[in-house]
């Protein structure tokens, strides 16, 4: 891998972590539900844009970079996990469980439309 990829990856995987921050921070001031919204909102519009990415499809090193840098630092599986711990720690098994099958319906739900999305590019 040259030189200028590691750049890229640091540089897209702070854009990914800022975009991240930012987006939570932003989907939480406009909510009003104890159930873990934000990180709902980042991985299910993130395995949208993968789903696009994999339907365009990207290769190598635009795939590294956008996939692996940018989406890799954008979306968050171990806050999802967390989460749901949380949830179940505090008695809410109900919404524990709801948060991990409402995740995957939708995430895979979100790579099916970015595929498809793709398609039609």
């Amino acid at each position: 891998m040259s030189w200028w990829v590691w750049v890229g990856v640091a540089l897209l995987g702070g854009v990914g972590a800022n975009a991240r921050f930012l987006i939570g921070r932003l989907v939480a001031a406009h909510s009003s539900t104890s159930f873990p919204l934000p990180v709902l909102v980042i991985n299910v519009s993130g395995s949208l844009l993968l789903g696009v990415f994999a339907g365009i499809p990207l290769e190598g090193n635009a795939l590294i970079l956008a996939g692996t840098a940018t989406l890799g630092s954008y979306t968050t599986f171990s806050t999802w996990m967390l989460e749901t711990r949380q949830l179940s720690a505090d008695g809410r098994r109900r919404a524990a469980v709801l948060n991990v099958l409402v995740s995957l319906a939708l995430g895979i739900g979100a790579v099916a439309l970015g595929r498809l999305i793709a398609s039609h590019l």
